[in-house]
C-alpha cells in the first residue's frame, strides 16, 4: 500500500516461464505492493502455474496478443493504483517506487527506456529502435499536446483505477502497438501525465515484439498509424467526449 491507496502490479505473459517466478517475486518483495496479476495470454509452458506458486493471481485472457492481455488486466486489478509491467527481466521491480513518488500529482506515469544512461549494456535499446521511440512520441506529444515524450511503447506505467475504469470502454487496440492509445485517451480525457526516466535491461528469452527487426518496423508503422489515424478522424469528436477530468480537482478529490 503506498499513501492509504493500494498498489497492483499487471503481468502480460505469454512463454514466460523462464523469468515469470523471479518477477512475481521481486515485485512481492516490495512492502508497498499489494497484489500481482498474471495475464495468461495462452501460454504453452508452466508461466501459469509457475507464477501462481510465486503468490500471483493469475487469469487467463484467451484472445492472443499483447495488447488484449494488458486490457484485460485494466479491467481486473480492483486495485486503488494499476501499474502495468513485463516479467522479461527488462524492467527493474524497485523502479515501481519512482512511479509512485509521482501518483500523488499525475492520473497516468509512464516509464521511458530512453535515457541513455540507464539503458543496461544488454538491453535491446540500439540506436535504430532508441531514435525511432522518441520520433513516434514527439509526434503523439505535438498532434495531442502532450508533455515532453520520448517513449510512448514502455509498458512500465502506473495509471489511476478511476482513470482506467473511464479507457477501458474506449480501448480498441489489442495488438503490439496498444500503449500508445492509452497515452492518446489519456490526454484527449486532459488527465495529468507525465513520463520519468526508467532502467531497462537485457532480457530473459527472446521478444515476440522486438526480438527482429521486421517486428520493429511493424509495431512502430501500427503505433504511427493509430496516431495518424486518432489525430484525423477521432480527434474533435473524442476530445469533447472525453473531457471528463477539468473541474473534478484531480488527483485530490
Amino acid at each position: 500500500m503506498h499513501q492509504n491507496k493500494t498498489v497492483g502490479i499487471v503481468l502480460p505473459a505469454y512463454n514466460e516461464e523462464q523469468g515469470i517466478r523471479a518477477a512475481v517475486a521481486d515485485f512481492l518483495s516490495l512492502p508497498v505492493i499489494d497484489k500481482v496479476y498474471v495475464i495468461d495470454n495462452n501460454s504453452k509452458d508452466n508461466t501459469a502455474a509457475l507464477a501462481k506458486a510465486a503468490g500471483a493471481i493469475v487469469i487467463q485472457e484467451t484472445r492472443q496478443g499483447y495488447g488484449w492481455a494488458l486490457r484485460r488486466g485494466l479491467v481486473e486489478a480492483d486495485t486503488d493504483l494499476v501499474v502495468l509491467c513485463e516479467p522479461d527481466g527488462t524492467f527493474v521491480a524497485r523502479d515501481v517506487l519512482k512511479l509512485l513518488s509521482y501518483a500523488e500529482d499525475f492520473a497516468m506515469v509512464m516509464g521511458t527506456r530512453t535515457t541513455r544512461e540507464l539503458i543496461w549494456r544488454q538491453a535491446n535499446m540500439g540506436i535504430f529502435l532508441r531514435l525511432g521511440n522518441i520520433l513516434v512520441s514527439k509526434i503523439l506529444s505535438v498532434l495531442f499536446n502532450g508533455p515532453s515524450l520520448s517513449d510512448c511503447g514502455c509498458t512500465f506505467r502506473l495509471v489511476h483505477r478511476r482513470l482506467a475504469e473511464k479507457m477501458n470502454p474506449l480501448l480498441t487496440v489489442g495488438a503490439s502497438h496498444f500503449l500508445p492509445e492509452m497515452v492518446i485517451l489519456a490526454l484527449l480525457m486532459q488527465a495529468p501525465v507525465i513520463e520519468i526516466p526508467l532502467n531497462y535491461r537485457g532480457r530473459v528469452g527472446e521478444s515476440k515484439i522486438t526480438g527482429h527487426w521486421k517486428g520493429i518496423v511493424k509495431t512502430g508503422a501500427a503505433m504511427f498509424l493509430l496516431i495518424v489515424v486518432y489525430r484525423l478522424k477521432g480527434y474533435f469528436r473524442l476530445k469533447k467526449k472525453l473531457s471528463l477530468y477539468p473541474g473534478q480537482g484531480f488527483p485530490r478529490d
